[in-house]
C-alpha cells in the first residue's frame, strides 16, 4: 500500500473544495486534491459560476448601498423563519471578506453582477448588486493543467466554447440582427476553432470554467498536490478523530494521512439513485456530472456524520429535456433561459398553462410538481412559434443558422404547421392547447399576464428580452410552424448534505462536531434549507464555508507525526 502525508486532505475537486484548498495552503498548510475522475472541477466547471454575496466588496466600489438589515429581511422572508441560524449568520458576516481574500491573495479576480436581481420581491430584495462572477481567464496560463481541467458542458456550449452571460450572450442572441453583433459573433468562433486546433480546446474560459481555471492556478501556484483518478474509498480515523482516507488511484490503494483534517467535497448526491429516489419521490435527471455519486455523504455518515432531509426541497430543481446521445443514452439540457423570452410558453399534457414560464427554475419545477396529479409523470411540454425559435433556440435545437431537422427526426424536438397537429404529437388536447395559445396571445401583445404576471418582477424582466416591449417577456405565438420539447424533473445539485457548524465542521447525531472532518459544497447540507432566494446561492456559500474551513484549519491541532511530510507536488500521478 502507497501512503502519502500531507496537512489537509480534500476530497473534490470543485470550487467549494479548492477553496478550501487554496485558503489552506495560503495559510502555509500543505494540501492535496483529490479528484476521483480524470478532470478538475465537478459541477462548478460546468456551472454559470455566479455566486451570491450581499454587500460583497466590488458591489460597495460601484455604490451599492445594502443594508445588513436588509439582507436579512429578504432571507427571513424567503426562508420562513423569524431569526436566521449560526451558519447564515456566518455565511454573510464572513462572504464578503472570502471575496477579498481572494481578489487580494490569489488569481481568482471577480467582476461584479450589478444588474442581476434577486429572484423574489420579498422585503429586503433589491435589483442588482449582491451577485458576482470570475472574469474571462486565458487557459494557457494553466499550463499541461489545461487538459485537466472539464470542459464546459457541451449540451450548453458552441463546440466547446463557452458563452458568457450580459453582453457576450446579447451579441450571440442578435447576431442576426446587428452587423455588430455578427461581428463579435464571428471573431469569438473563430478565435475558439483556431485554440482548438493548436491547443484541443478553447482557451478563452468564462462562467464556472474561468473560475475553477482561476482556483487551480491558484492552488497550483501556492504548491498544492491535484491528483486525478483518485476515488476515495473511507476515512481513517484514531480514536474520534479523522486523519486521513483510503484512496483507490490506477488499481492500487493509496493511503493518504492528513495531520490536520480532510474536506468533504465530492459535490453531493444528484446521480445516487438509491438516495435520490427515496429523497424525490419521482424519476429525476441532473445537469451534475454523472461522478457525482453521494461519496461524500456516505464517507461521513460511515463515520457518524448526519445528513438533514428535513429541508424545504432536498435539490436545486430545474427542468431539463432528454437529449438523446449517439450511444443510445440521454444527458439532461437544463432549460434556464429561453422560457423567459417572449414567444415561448409551457403547458401541462391538458394544454394548459400552470405557472409563470419567466420565474427562477426552482420554482418552475416545485410548480410543475405541484400541477401534477397524484400518480402522473411530473412534465411539461416547452412551446414556441418559428420566430422565437429561430431567434433564441428552444433546448438543444439551437437559433438561426442551426437547423432543426436532426432534433425533429431523432424525436427530441416536436414540429408542426398548426397547434392542432402539434398538439396531436405531444400526447396533449389540440383544442384546449390553441385556446390557451389564444387566450394568452390576447393579453401578450399589450404586455401582460392576467394569469401569472409573468415579466412583472425585476428577475422576469432581466432574463426576458431587453428589445423587446412593452414587457420584456412577452410575445404573442403567431408564426408557424411551432415547436415544442417534453421538460421532465431535473436539477442543478442537490440540497440535502451533512450537518455542519459554522466553521464548515461535520455534526455528528448529537450536534457536536467530528474532530478532523469538514464538509462543503454541496455535500453540506444547504444554508438556505432547500430555498432558493437568489442565483448563486450554492456557489456563494460554497466558496465561503470553503474558505471558513481553510481558515478552520490552519488553526486545528496538530497531530504528532510520526513522519516528515514530503515535499510538495503539482503534478498529478499520470499526468493530465
Amino acid at each position: 500500500m502507497v501512503e502519502h502525508h500531507c496537512d489537509v486532505l480534500v476530497i473534490g475537486s470543485g470550487a467549494s473544495g479548492l477553496a478550501a484548498a487554496v485558503t489552506a495552503a495560503h495559510q502555509g498548510l500543505q494540501v492535496l486534491v483529490a479528484e476521483k475522475t480524470g478532470h478538475l472541477g465537478g459541477t462548478s466547471a460546468w456551472s454559470g459560476g455566479w455566486l451570491w454575496i450581499p454587500r460583497n466588496p466590488l458591489a460597495r466600489a460601484e455604490g451599492f448601498e445594502d443594508a445588513e438589515e436588509a439582507v436579512e429581511s429578504y432571507l427571513r422572508a424567503e426562508l420562513g423563519v423569524e431569526q436566521l441560524d449560526e451558519r447564515l449568520r456566518a455565511f454573510l458576516r464572513h462572504g464578503p471578506e472570502m471575496v477579498d481574500f481572494f481578489q487580494r491573495n490569489t488569481q481568482v479576480q471577480f467582476q461584479s453582477g450589478s444588474r442581476m436581481p434577486d429572484m423574489h420581491d420579498s422585503p429586503g430584495a433589491v435589483r442588482g448588486g449582491r451577485s458576482l462572477c470570475a472574469l474571462p481567464y486565458d487557459g494557457r496560463r494553466l499550463g499541461p493543467w489545461l487538459q485537466a481541467l472539464r470542459p464546459p458542458l457541451d449540451l450548453i456550449s458552441l463546440g466547446g466554447m463557452g458563452i458568457a452571460g450580459g453582453a457576450d450572450l446579447a451579441h450571440f442572441l442578435n447576431a442576426g440582427r446587428s452587423p455588430r453583433s455578427a461581428l463579435y459573433v464571428a471573431g469569438r468562433l473563430l478565435r475558439h476553432w483556431r485554440d482548438r486546433l493548436l491547443h484541443g480546446r478553447g482557451l478563452h474560459l468564462v462562467n464556472g470554467n474561468a473560475l475553477v481555471a482561476r482556483l487551480l492556478r491558484s492552488a497550483l501556484d501556492l504548491g498544492v498536490s491535484l491528483e486525478t483518478g483518485a476515488a476515495a474509498r473511507r476515512l481513517l480515523r484514531d480514536g474520534e478523530r479523522i486523519t486521513g482516507a483510503e484512496l483507490q488511484q490506477d488499481g492500487r490503494v493509496v493511503k493518504v494521512m492528513a495531520r490536520r483534517g480532510v474536506v468533504l467535497a465530492c459535490g453531493g448526491f444528484p446521480h445516487d439513485r438509491q438516495r435520490s429516489a427515496r429523497l424525490f419521490g419521482h424519476e429525476h435527471h441532473s445537469a451534475a456530472p454523472k461522478s457525482n455519486t453521494g461519496d461524500g455523504l456516505r464517507l461521513g455518515e460511515a463515520v457518524g456524520a448526519r445528513v438533514a432531509e428535513d429541508l424545504s426541497s432536498p435539490a436545486a430543481w430545474a427542468p431539463v429535456s432528454r437529449v438523446p446521445r449517439a450511444d443510445g443514452s440521454f444527458s439532461g439540457f437544463p432549460h434556464l433561459m429561453e422560457r423567459a423570452k417572449p414567444g415561448f410558453i409551457a403547458v401541462l399534457r391538458d394544454g394548459r398553462r400552470f405557472t409563470n414560464e419567466a420565474d427562477s427554475y426552482h420554482d418552475f419545477m416545485n410548480a410543475l410538481l405541484r400541477a401534477t396529479p397524484a400518480g402522473e409523470e411530473p412534465a411539461a411540454w416547452l412551446i414556441c412559434d418559428h420566430r422565437a425559435q429561430r431567434r433564441y433556440g428552444i433546448g438543444w435545437a439551437r437559433p438561426f443558422p442551426f437547423p432543426t431537422g436532426r432534433h425533429v427526426r431523432n424525436g427530441y424536438l416536436y414540429k408542426a404547421a398548426t397547434l392542432v397537429e402539434l398538439a396531436r404529437q405531444c400526447g396533449m388536447d389540440g383544442a384546449q392547447l390553441e385556446a390557451t395559445v389564444a387566450a394568452f396571445n390576447a393579453t401578450a401583445e399589450r404586455g401582460i399576464d392576467p394569469d401569472f404576471q409573468r415579466g412583472a418582477s425585476p428577475y422576469n424582466q432581466a432574463q426576458g428580452e431587453p428589445l423587446h416591449g412593452p414587457n420584456p417577456s412577452l410575445a404573442a405565438l403567431r408564426q408557424g410552424p411551432f415547436y415544442a420539447v417534453k421538460l421532465v424533473p431535473g436539477s442543478l445539485g442537490t440540497f440535502a448534505g451533512l450537518r455542519t457548524d459554522a466553521s464548515a465542521r461535520a455534526l455528528d447525531d448529537r450536534g457536536e462536531a467530528i474532530p478532523g472532518l469538514y464538509v462543503v459544497g454541496n455535500d453540506m447540507a444547504s444554508v438556505m434549507g432547500g430555498h432558493y432566494p437568489s442565483g448563486g446561492i450554492t456557489l456563494g456559500p460554497g466558496m465561503t464555508f470553503g474558505y471558513l474551513a481553510g481558515l478552520a484549519l490552519a488553526t486545528d491541532a496538530v497531530r504528532p507525526a510520526g513522519n516528515a511530510a514530503p515535499t510538495r507536488r503539482s503534478s498529478p500521478c499520470a499526468a493530465p
